[in-house]
Parts: structure tokens; C-alpha cells; sequence
């Protein structure tokens, strides 16, 4: 018998049988240290208490009173008080709040319950302390390194610099990095600075989980901060969790319900609780770090002076190079770790992993929701990018569907290429979140511990997963990435067979042109496979294209969309030649491409997107997906009449074929001499 038939009976109403059911459970699965276990008795409780049968719920209360866990202690002992309180009258408002108290009460059965993570987003702890190595054991080679080469002649007072200097540079960053956060804060976004009381008449759930938290985990209440702005977001950043700063946008009492919010809050607490953004400032700084030393030792090797030390500071640049591009990753490693285990935080103490789904849902449908009203984008949410609970890129996709889904199943559709699709990985290495579609499965899986139905069908998703054509999937993706280097591709073998002709030719234009010619052909190679013919491109709407799972940042899908352009697409640029479409299932971003480059681009946007805003358009491009999807744009006709033509296709073939033009004129020329 499982639990989950135990907890639809309850839900249902029929709570004899769900005592019936629950009772078994537990009897087959008697283990008083399982959750399974501990959260049939707590449910079993509440059947109890529903039935009238206040001796078993008490008898039951006690013996949960003096369980081991400290969780399920904690929620018995504040149930126990309210098993002997009289039920008050019926009434329409009673029982209006009477079941908004059940929900809580339901949440309060399963907050605090400790949750599997199944090896989801890996090790923090393991993250956290690797990255951190890795980058003071970069930053102090390399500095050692540059202080050698400046101080040659006294290593040991170089080394002592070295290490002077990196404390003192790490430490001030550390400190006093969140007063700055506050001036910039304060400028850019001018944020309010308000009481927890504020925060609980905007979302009364949200107080209980800050005050149970901090108490919980003997922590300061946060710094608590609102910005006006309807974009949904929130944040978090300081040095010491009791100085930590918690900030959210209006927009997320805006577009949430309470419960949400508090799931929103309960994910930032778990960044504060797990030191998220101190140890992200660390990181951050270490990387920045090493590339000042690349400069630095950059300089110092173009500089005059003994050749040894101009060889060792170049060497020691590209070493300072490599640890910067390696620690890069590494900070986007970490970032994307520590939002697993800050859902994964908000899941055990608000007992309510779906909430958290359906935040981060409804996140993504109100930032498009705001681009839709506004003619340029949000400027908080492209400045806090990397701080927020969630990566505005991501969010057209998944607010799309959203918009118009009157099921889950039409969301979970969406999230096909962050779970199947290779190029998801690939782009997620370059991002500072997981892809939405990871997040929500993990949270089900929570849900699923819980005993919860799960928000999304995500079992439904990764059914309809294994079904995809695996060999369209993997083998596009691997022939795409090697043509995304055609170019250099090209290059190298031609400059490869120039130097194996040259052996023989002694025909210097061989090593010029050839690799020139090798240039040209991968541009045109990788043109016709990025911008394929459009001439039967069929009409579709921006959900289909968001839905389909082999969508990819190379290939482009031809496409007409009819829509309405709605504003920019370029973040606080009033000039932007890109451009937003609307149509009836969601948004999508158009890339301009004018065939006099980019001041062309910039001559559109300042004197044509103005007066194209608002009007209603058939579009026809090429469909595109990364961690955002966008269209690059062929032609653009509005109703009234304006034709706007785009030359993305026109310069890849005018690169190409006047590199591999020029290619062959040097080397006919150098071999005419």
C-alpha cells in the first residue's frame, strides 16, 4: 500500500479511509527513523483529528513529541496545543480561513522533513572548497610569479608581498564589498529598506518562514529590502550571514501567491545559511585577480628590459590567462551548485517543493509579462542577472508556456531541451543557473519524498524524453560543434597544407593565402547550414517553436511568425536594432542584421525601430535556441505597408567569399614574383 493513496484519500475528504490506508503504511513499513514513515504518522495525526478522534491524535502526538527527529518534534509539539480547542461556529468567512489554515497545516506536516537530494547539482561543500583551492592556489602562483619577475633579487621579500598583498586585497574585497552593493543598490534600483512587518502584510507565510529560519539556524533577521519594480526577482548578498542582505523586487508579491513567496525567501535564507554569497564574492574577486595578473604580466612582457625576464612574464601571462578562463567556469560551477542546494534548502523547510516550481513558473511569466509593457528591457533584472533566484535568458521559454497553458503538461513540454537536449548542457556551462526544466525535476522528486502530487508531470516529461530520435539529437550536436569552429578549422588546415607545399613549391604565398582560402570555405560551409532557405518556411507561433526539443543555437529552423513588435531587445540601449514580437502564444527576440554592419545597426535603431514599435508584422527568419531563443530576422513586413529586410546571410557569403577571393589573389601574386 502506498502512501500516496493514504494522502489522496485525506485530501478528498475521505479521512476514514485515509486512516485505514495511512494505518497500514505504517504498519508495513514500520521504521521509526524512514520519512516515509514519519510522514504517514504525521498525516495519520491529522486524519485522527479530523475524524474526532482526539485520544488517538493525542497518543499519536506524544509518541511524535519524543521522536528523534528534531523536525517532526518541533511540528508535534505545536500541533499538540490545538488537538483540545473547541471548533468554533460555521460560517462562510470561519470557513474560509479555517481552509487556508489546513493549507499551512499541511505545509507545517512536511516542513523541516529532511529530503534526499539523489546526487542533484552535486556536492556543495565539495564545490565550494575546490573552487575556492583551485583559485587561492591560482592567485598565489601567479602572484608569486609577477613578484618574482618585478623582485628578482629578493625572493624572500617577494614572497612576503605576495601573500601581504592577496590577504589585504581579499579581505577589503570581502568587507566591504556589500556597502558597495548598497551604494550601487541604492543609485540603480533605489532600494527601500524595511521592516520584517512590511514583508509580513505583503506575505504572511513569508514572516513565519523568516522568523522560524533565523531562530532555527541562530541567525540575525536579514537586512530586508524591496525595490519598486514589477519585474519578479530576488537576491541576496553581504559578507557574514548575520549581515546579510535580502532583496526583492514588488513584482513578486505582484505576480506570486503567499505560499510561493515564502518558497522564494526560504531559497534566498538557504544562500545566506550555506555562506552562498561570501563565497561567491571570494571566488569572484580570485578571478578577477588573475586576470589583473594577465594584464600586468602582459605588460610586463612587452615591455624592454632582459629577455629572460620579458620570457618569463610572457609565460607567466598565458599560464594567468589559463587560470582565468579556468576559474570563470569554475565560479559558474559553483553558482549553479549553490541554487540546487538553496531549492533544495527551501524545499526542507517549507514542506513545499511545488510552491518553489510554481515560483520559479511564474517568475519567468512575469519578466515576460513586464517586457511585454515595457519598450526596453528591464534594467534590474539585466543588472542582477547573475544575483537573481533565476536567469531572466531562460525566461521566454518557460513564460511562454505559462502565458497560455490552461494544463501543466504544455510547461513541462518546454522543458524537453533543458532535460534531452545536448546543447542545453553545453549552454548551461556558460550560465550561472541551472536550466529551469533540471530545477523543477529535482523539486518533483522532493514532492515525490514528501508524499506530495507533484505540480509538473515531470515523470511524463522524461517519458516523452526517451522517445526523442537520440541519433538526431547527439549526432546534429556533434557535426554542430565542429562547425562552429569551421572558421578556425578551415584556417589551420589551410595553413597546415601551405606548409606542406611550401616544402616543395618554395612559394611563400601558399603559407599566406591557403590558410586564407581555408578561412573563407569554413565561413561559407557553416553560412549554409546556419541560414538554410526560407522560401517554404512554414507559418507557426513562438510555443511550437519554444516546444520543439532538437532546437539548436546553430541549425536554423525557418520560420513566419505574425505577431506585434512590442519594443527592443537590446538591455538599456535606446538605439538597439533588435527587436520583441508578441504573438498570441508568447514573445520572441528578432536579431536585425543591416548590410552596412554596425552602423548600419545602429542607423535602424535610432531612426526606423521607434516608429515599427506597435504595429502588427510578419516576420520570417531562422529559429534559434540557447539558454534565450531568438530568430535572426530575413524580412520584416508591417501593416502598414513598411518593408524591412535583414542581411545575416549577406555578410557570412561576403566574409566568406571575400576572404577565399583574397586568398587566391595572394597567392597567384606571391607566386607571379
Amino acid at each position: 500500500m502506498s502512501l500516496q493513496s493514504g494522502l489522496d484519500a485525506f485530501k478528498q475528504g475521505r479521512y476514514q479511509e485515509a486512516i485505514e490506508l495511512l494505518e497500514e503504511f505504517s504498519r508495513n513499513n514500520f521504521d521509526e527513523t524512514s520519512l516515509g514513515y514519519l510522514n504517514a504518522q504525521m498525516w495519520l495525526l491529522k486524519a485522527y483529528q479530523a475524524t474526532g478522534k482526539i485520544e488517538k491524535a493525542c497518543e499519536l502526538c506524544q509518541r511524535l513529541i519524543n521522536s528523534d527527529n528534531s523536525e517532526v518534534r518541533t511540528w508535534a509539539e505545536k500541533v499538540y496545543p490545538t488537538l483540545h480547542q473547541p471548533a468554533k461556529t460555521p460560517s462562510r468567512k470561519i470557513e474560509k480561513s479555517d481552509a487556508e489554515y489546513g493549507t499551512l497545516r499541511e505545509r507545517a506536516a512536511t516542513a523541516g522533513v529532511k529530503l534526499a537530494m539523489k546526487g542533484v547539482g552535486g556536492s556543495l561543500a565539495l564545490a565550494s572548497g575546490v573552487t575556492l583551492t583551485l583559485l587561492f592556489g591560482m592567485v598565489f602562483v601567479l602572484g608569486l610569479a609577477l613578484v618574482f619577475i618585478v623582485n628578482s633579487d629578493a625572493p624572500i621579500n617577494g614572497l612576503a608581498i605576495a601573500l601581504a598583498i592577496t590577504l589585504i586585497f581579499n579581505l577589503a574585497a570581502f568587507f566591504l564589498s556589500p556597502f558597495l552593493m548598497d551604494l550601487t543598490q541604492s543609485w540603480l534600483y533605489h532600494t527601500r529598506w524595511v521592516d520584517i512587518t512590511e514583508v509580513e502584510n505583503l506575505s504572511p507565510e513569508t514572516a513565519r518562514v523568516i522568523r522560524r529560519v533565523c531562530q532555527q539556524k541562530k541567525l540575525k533577521i536579514p537586512r530586508l529590502g524591496i525595490i519598486d519594480d514589477e519585474n519578479p526577482t530576488a537576491f541576496t548578498y553581504g559578507s557574514l550571514p548575520n549581515s546579510a542582505r535580502l532583496v526583492v523586487s514588488h513584482g513578486l508579491f505582484t505576480y506570486l501567491d503567499d505560499d510561493e513567496i515564502a518558497t522564494v525567501y526560504a531559497h534566498e535564507l538557504g544562500h545566506i545559511v550555506h555562506w552562498d554569497f561570501a563565497v561567491m564574492t571570494v571566488a569572484s574577486t580570485l578571478v578577477q585577480i588573475c586576470y589583473l595578473i594577465y594584464i600586468t604580466a602582459r605588460s610586463l612582457g612587452r615591455g624592454g628590459g632582459d629577455s629572460k625576464v620579458k620570457d618569463a612574464a610572457q609565460a607567466a601571462a598565458l599560464a594567468a590567462y589559463v587560470f582565468y578562463i579556468v576559474g570563470t567556469y569554475l565560479v559558474l560551477y559553483l553558482s549553479r551548485t549553490r541554487e540546487y542546494f538553496a531549492d533544495h534548502f527551501a524545499a526542507e523547510t517549507t514542506g513545499n517543493p511545488n510552491g518553489l516550481s510554481r515560483a520559479l513558473v511564474k517568475i519567468a511569466y512575469g519578466i515576460l509579462e513586464e517586457g511585454s509593457r515595457a519598450k526596453e528591457p528591464s534594467r534590474l533584472i539585466e543588472g542582477t542577472r547573475a544575483l537573481g533566484i533565476y536567469d531572466p535568458k531562460a525566461a521566454a521559454s518557460t513564460g511562454t508556456a505559462y502565458r497560455i497553458a490552461s494544463d501543466p503538461q504544455k510547461i513541462g513540454r518546454v522543458f524537453l531541451w533543458d532535460m534531452f537536449n545536448p546543447w542545453g548542457w553545453w549552454m548551461e556551462l556558460n550560465s550561472t543557473h541551472p536550466l529551469t526544466g533540471k530545477r523543477v525535476r529535482a523539486l518533483s522528486t522532493y514532492a515525490e519524498q514528501l508524499g506530495l502530487a507533484t505540480e509538473f508531470d515531470m515523470g511524463r516529461v522524461i517519458g516523452e524524453g526517451k522517445t526523442l530520435n537520440k541519433s538526431k539529437l547527439y549526432g546534429s550536436f556533434f557535426l554542430d560543434v565542429i562547425l562552429y569552429g569551421a572558421e578556425t578549422i578551415g584556417f589551420v588546415v589551410g595553413l597546415i597544407i601551405g606548409a606542406i607545399l611550401l616544402s616543395s613549391s618554395q612559394n611563400p604565398g601558399l603559407m599566406l593565402g591557403l590558410p586564407l582560402i581555408g578561412l573563407g570555405v569554413g565561413v561559407v560551409i557553416k553560412a549554409f547550414i546556419m541560414f538554410p532557405s526560407y522560401s517554404q518556411a512554414p507559418e507557426t507561433d513562438v510555443l511550437t517553436l519554444m516546444s520543439d526539443p532538437y532546437a539548436s543555437p546553430l541549425r536554423g529552423r525557418p520560420a513566419k511568425l505574425q505577431g506585434t513588435l512590442i519594443g527592443r531587445g537590446d538591455s538599456g540601449y535606446k538605439f538597439g536594432s533588435d527587436l520583441k514580437i508578441q504573438d498570441r502564444s508568447g514573445m520572441l527576440y528578432l536579431h536585425y542584421a543591416s548590410r552596412f554592419g554596425p552602423i548600419g545597426n545602429f542607423l535602424f535603431g535610432m531612426k526606423r525601430v521607434e516608429s515599427l514599435i506597435g504595429e502588427s508584422v510578419g516576420a520570417v527568419g531562422w529559429f534559434r535556441r540557447g539558454v534565450a531563443p531568438w530568430m535572426d530576422l530575413s524580412q520584416l513586413n508591417s501593416e502598414s505597408g513598411t518593408l524591412v529586410n535583414s542581411y545575416h546571410r549577406f555578410w557570412s557569403f561576403i566574409l566568406g567569399s571575400g576572404s577565399i577571393i583574397l586568398g587566391v589573389v595572394i597567392t597567384l601574386f606571391m607566386t607571379g614574383r
